[in-house]
């Protein structure tokens, strides 16, 4: 206890500590003393709506032009949501029941009260299971596929399905009960989905005085959330909570015709960019789907500030953000699994895959820069919803081998893919073990890929965001840090030694646990020679390597194989040993892969591993 406290002082800092304090006595307060939450409540009272504006002809004419295939996949997931099948964190389709069950898992099958306040609904039931689950329908993310749908089709069946699920879920969630008002970023994004979908609806006149009296109620009660419970996005969790709840403060004011607070809180959002975005463009959650997470609510806020008349300042960090991911891009627009990853894709009004970043980051820099990152694509969609025409110059930036020392991250490039390798100086917490883990991508396959996240309120989780869960050396029972619960991540080891430069890189990870881990790479005319060193005490060192290719040992070594051919050979003198994991690339979703183990003894507290990587062509 005293160790973790000391930790918590010293890397969290006294400031938030007790702010965690405080907002720990809150919740006691409420649960003895349920009056006091009129203490953190404000009237309000919401005057407008029509803070978004689109291009409806533009939009419609652009989904009408997608390939069938596409607009299939749009109408369907529309088809699937009227009858209450919706698909959670971009890839699951969950049954809610028709009509939905707003407090229902339906993984477990096990509905959450609904008739108690939401301080008293825990974050982790084992019984309930994973509260994001209840919250993903409330999210109504698949709105914005019934507004798609309709444009495509013109059938009112979409609209009709919109406008009885927004009665339906305020008639099922009365403020402020259940498990979809404990959190002020879900209220968030429940409100701009039904802005959204309502304006376009609305752009049609298809709508009625009841939807938007129903519209202007969800926003109050979303509105009043965030409100109410803003201390602890902004002052105890620090993250892409933060930004999403900015962007509730911001809209919900301005729907209330409060120029002040406008202003106000678009400060706010310039002073929270330069507290989590480093100078480099690395987001301080380091989680690259968190990442791109706030780029979209940035670029929701510059769609508002068409209306607002008031802009956000900060686009260095903002133009260097979008650059970091797109210098760790695959062809297709994939990146590495890095971080944390809830599958949360949300505002999904493109027809690409969630795993395609192009969507959002061709979007902002269209909007800060006014040229393309790529060539026209089905990505184009985005920038039409929360822009405006796509008819831009391109910027023609080329990849290349990078150094993102602020934030951590080394990229070395090679005909055909590239390497990526991680070594953060934390400046806030946390929660992946994945000192010096590297993602080799090649012919557009993630050779060697991080293990991802799966839920945060399971053992398989906890396995994956584990050391061992990465490309990375591990001393036998010993992590690089120490984790409480799902989220507190402790004893932040530090950088040192690092230099990089377009073909080589060297770093040393010292860690609180009682290890040092140094990994040298260098590049060769086909591939990469890794070295490790690991100072420590333990009879041995593992150092793994996790695939989705088939996997076959030789002597000296293994090899790679993709469709029955060759397309890695790894050279190394430890012992070998093949093992089916898991990996998640999408929440709540995992697939069975191959682990590569290597094994080297420690001789007088030291271990030296070489892996000579030779790709294929």
């Amino acid at each position: 206890m005293i160790r973790l406290v000391r930790s918590l002082l010293t890397e969290y800092g006294l400031k938030w500590t007790i702010n965690r304090g405080l907002y720990s006595i809150k919740l006691k307060t409420l649960s003895i003393l349920p009056i006091t939450e009129n203490l953190f409540e404000k009237d309000i009272s919401v005057k407008r709506i029509d803070i978004f504006d689109f291009d409806i002809a533009l939009i419609r004419d652009f989904l009408k032009k997608l390939s069938d295939e596409k607009k299939v996949d749009i109408i369907s997931t529309a088809d699937k949501a009227i009858d209450g099948v919706i698909t959670a964190f971009s890839s699951n389709e969950l049954n809610y029941g028709n009509p939905i069950n707003w407090h229902l898992n339906p993984i477990t099958g096990i509905e959450s009260r609904r008739d108690v306040k939401w301080y008293r609904i825990p974050d982790f039931d084992s019984d309930v299971g994973d509260i994001k689950v209840i919250w993903e329908a409330s999210r109504l993310t698949h709105f914005l596929y019934f507004s798609r749908a309709y444009l495509i089709t013109g059938d009112i069946k979409y609209y009709e399905a919109f406008s009885c699920q927004l009665k339906d879920w305020l008639e099922n969630n009365p403020y402020s009960y259940g498990a979809n008002y404990k959190c002020g970023q879900e209220a968030t994004l429940r409100m701009i989905n039904v802005l959204i979908a309502y304006t376009v609806f609305n752009s049609c006149s298809v709508t009625t005085e009841d939807d938007r009296k129903n519209v202007i109620r969800l926003v109050e009660d979303s509105y009043k959330k965030v409100l109410s419970n803003f201390f602890y996005a902004h002052k105890c969790i620090k993250n892409n909570h933060t930004f999403s709840e900015i962007l509730g403060l911001i809209a919900g004011a301005w729907c209330c015709d409060n120029e002040f607070e406008v202003q106000r809180r678009y400060k706010l959002m310039d002073k929270e960019i330069r507290n989590q975005f480093m100078e480099d463009g690395g987001f301080k959650q380091y989680s690259f789907n968190y990442h791109r997470f706030v780029l979209q609510i940035i670029e929701c806020i510059y769609k508002v500030s068409e209306k607002t008349g008031v802009y956000i300042n900060e686009k260095e960090r903002i133009k260097n953000s979008i650059l970091l991911l797109y210098q760790v891009q695959d062809e297709k627009g994939d990146v590495p699994n890095y971080g944390s990853n809830d599958g949360a894709l949300i505002f999904p009004v493109t027809s690409c895959d969630y795993r395609d970043f192009r969507p959002v980051l061709s979007t902002m820099y269209a909007l800060i820069e006014g040229k393309r990152l790529y060539e026209h694509g089905d990505y184009d969609e985005e920038l039409l919803w929360f822009g405006s025409g796509n008819e831009l110059p391109n910027a023609n930036i080329k990849k290349e081998s990078l150094s993102f020392n602020d934030s951590g991250f080394y990229v070395l490039r090679h005909d055909g893919g590239f390497l990526m390798t991680c070594l953060q100086d934390f400046k806030s917490r946390p929660a992946h073990m994945d000192q010096l883990h590297i993602d080799l991508w090649h012919n557009g396959t993630n050779i060697f890929c991080d293990s991802g996240t799966y839920s945060y309120a399971s053992k398989i989780g906890k396995e994956l965001s584990s050391t061992a869960g990465h490309n990375t050396a591990k001393l036998f029972g010993v992590e690089q840090m120490n984790k409480k619960g799902a989220f507190l991540v402790t004893d932040w080891p530090k950088r040192v030694n690092v230099k990089h430069n377009t073909w080589s890189f060297s770093g040393t990870m010292i860690s609180k646990n009682g290890y040092m881990h140094r990994r040298d790479i260098n590049k060769a005319n086909n591939g990469y020679l890794i070295t490790d060193e690991v100072v420590g005490n333990s009879d041995y060192c593992e150092f793994y390597f996790h695939t989705p290719c088939e996997v076959k040992t030789h002597t000296g070594g293994f090899q790679l194989f993709k469709d029955d051919k060759s397309i890695c050979v790894v050279k190394t003198s430890g012992d070998i040993k093949i093992e089916k994991v898991y990996r998640s690339l999408y929440y709540l979703r995992k697939e069975e892969i191959n682990c590569v183990c290597v094994r080297y003894k420690v001789i007088n507290k030291k271990c030296i591993a070489k892996f000579n990587i030779e790709l294929s062509y």
